[in-house]
């Protein structure tokens, strides 16, 4: 180019002047770098020629590579396939090569973070891979990566307390391979904010359950596990809450007050944002949340009585303010579902551990907030209410063996106003009826001694059930009937025995031991086509069942899943981080699996 040329020539030109300037040091030039000086106009064209050879030669590789797609500039070096992933498994099982284990975990990021957009990473030593490949990926390592890493670090083959993981960190073994536990945890918590199939959410906490221990060495991830756990425990449907309960529970017993404060406080948070509306689908699983509750607080009762002192002084402010105030709004914040929810809960609770001395002292205030809530608006409106707070003072004082007054609160209901006026509507319509339908009857028969009909008047309409009255009650008992097995039907125990588990809970595992069977739960999870983000260039690779683990169903990752109520919205990743190509076939399966729960409950009608 003529840059270049002139730029030769200007250096030429300082040659020339340095002979000029100083000739002694251009003659010592000569004898010693005769190679710097001998140069002429020939030599100035080819360098230019050869500049614009280079580029042009730049310009046509950088055509070339925009016409190229992504798939075949990447060298195949970097396709994952199923041989590798056998061979790495092979030897984690039967050699134990350490090799293997960097390796598959390097395979595991990329897998995790398969569909982010993060750029050309040229540090990642994977980029494409099939689906097959990656479900092996998952399955053997959230299957195997505990067993390996405890051997690693001459851990225990399962259990484990925050003091076992504090003296680990001062051995050589933990600075050499606290890495790969960083790397394990890390990346699957990656993974299970872009999961939204239930299923796999489930196994895959299930799984990390037993790696929970590892936490207490990284207190940022810890934090982080809570707070998705948390949101899986109140949003998440199926079986999800319950393993969710069971991850958090289980981070309680083994690391202690590591975090058990903040599991308590971010639990009554989570229970209070999912118990501000109430019904006849919601009202299993916001009991379902109370019971579990009251179960984490059983893990340490002292640390929960200082956390339930708290909130139940919470809900005395809030009853002092509408006492003080008498305002609407005031009224408003003690008259809805969350702080009637709320004391159900510490009713619960209170009546679990009524005979535990840590936490007895907290029935009197409680009883006292209830009292205050019953009387605070006394009208007809609120005798529903009012019933519900005199149920919960007598569970309170059956519990504690404590005597508590509440004859006050039912016979005021008698001497209001409201009760003194006609009936109207509900209740008061079917009286009338009833009365009509009794002087009718009675019209009908004449009453003398020898009369048969008077002695068997209105008997018949008893048993038939045909009057007003009659059909009105046999209403309010169907419904009580519904109300009851949909609480039946939940995944809790109702009654007596209500911070019990029920059956879904019963179905977890929750101990180490029961650790047979979930290579074959694993294997029916993570059994999908689908593969984050889009198309993979290993075409070859895809179908293939490799050693058996791992075999096509139609479970796949979602683009929903999460819950619809309060949470949902904290959790929701940006469009960005979620991988390309999501599949719809989740979509389809949930359709189908609704429009089958509605032909079973039509058929069953």
């Amino acid at each position: 180019m003529s840059k270049s040329q002139s730029a030769a020539k200007q250096h030429k030109g300082q040659l020339e002047r340095l002979q000029k300037k100083d000739p002694e040091f251009y003659q010592y030039l000569q004898e010693h770098g005769k190679d710097l000086l001998t140069f002429d106009d020939e030599d100035i064209d080819d360098d230019a020629e050869d500049v614009d050879i280079d580029m042009e030669d730049e310009e046509t590789q950088l055509d070339d590579e925009t016409d190229i797609p992504d798939e075949e500039k990447k060298p195949s070096k970097n396709v994952l396939t199923t041989e590798m992933v056998n061979s790495w498994c092979k030897s984690i099982r039967e050699d134990e090569k350490l090799s293997a284990v960097h390796s598959l975990m390097k395979a595991f990021r990329t897998a995790c973070h398969y569909g982010d957009d993060t750029g050309n990473d040229s540090s990642a030593k994977f980029t494409t891979m099939s689906s097959s490949v990656f479900n092996k990926i998952m399955l053997f390592t959230l299957s195997e990566m505990d067993r390996v890493l405890r051997k690693l670090l001459k851990l225990p083959s399962s259990g484990g307390k925050r003091e076992t993981i504090t003296e680990l960190m001062n051995t050589k073994q933990w600075k050499n391979y606290n890495h790969l536990v960083k790397s394990y945890l890390g990346n699957a918590l990656h993974v299970l904010n872009q999961m939204t199939d239930m299923t796999m959410i489930s196994f895959t906490l299930r799984r990390l359950q037993y790696s929970s221990v590892f936490l207490s060495a990284f207190p940022s991830l810890l934090r982080k596990y809570i707070k998705v756990a948390l949101h899986f425990w109140g949003t998440g449907g199926d079986a999800l809450p319950g393993v969710s309960f069971l991850f958090l529970r289980d981070l309680c017993i083994r690391l202690g007050s590591d975090c058990l404060d903040e599991c308590f406080r971010d639990i009554y948070k989570a229970y209070v944002l999912n118990c501000h509306f109430v019904n006849a689908a919601k009202l299993q699983h916001i009991q379902f949340l109370a019971n579990c509750i009251i179960e984490l607080i059983r893990v340490d009762l002292p640390t929960a009585y200082q956390h339930a002192f708290v909130f139940i002084r919470q809900l005395a402010m809030l009853l002092r303010d509408a006492l003080n105030m008498k305002t609407k709004e005031a009224f408003r914040k003690v008259y809805e579902w969350k702080f009637i929810n709320c004391l159900e809960l510490w009713t619960g609770a209170i009546c679990t551990f009524s005979t535990e001395a840590d936490f007895r002292p907290l029935a009197y205030p409680l009883t006292q907030i209830i009292y205050g809530v019953a009387r605070l608006v006394p009208t007809a409106r609120y005798f529903p209410l009012r019933l519900r707070c005199v149920r919960m003072l007598n569970r309170i004082s059956a519990s504690t063996g404590t005597f508590i007054p509440v004859s006050m609160l039912l016979l005021d209901m008698l001497e209001m106003k409201e009760l003194s006026r006609p009936p109207t509507g509900g209740v008061g319509k079917a009286i009338e009826a009833n009365v009509e339908f009794t002087n009718e009857r009675r019209a009908s028969v004449t009453f003398l001694p020898n009369d048969s009909a008077a002695t068997s008047f209105l008997e018949d309409e008893k048993k038939t059930g045909t009057s007003p009255l009659s059909q009105y009650v046999i209403t309010l008992r169907q419904r009580a009937h519904q109300r009851n097995d949909s609480m039946m039907e939940s995944s809790v125990v109702v009654g007596e025995n209500s911070s019990v588990f029920g059956r879904k809970l019963d179905q977890i595992p929750d101990s180490d031991e029961e650790d047979d069977t979930r290579n074959e739960d694993g294997a029916s999870v993570f059994s999908s086509s689908w593969l984050p983000g889009g198309n993979s260039s290993s075409d070859e690779d895809e179908g293939e069942d490799g050693d058996g683990d791992v075999s096509e169903s139609d479970t796949s990752f979602g683009e929903d899943g999460k819950g619809e109520h309060v949470g949902g919205s904290s959790r929701q990743r940006n469009k960005k981080q979620k991988p390309k190509n999501l599949s719809n076939k989740n979509v389809r399966s949930r359709h189908h699996a609704k429009n089958n729960k509605s032909k079973k409950r039509k058929r069953a009608a």
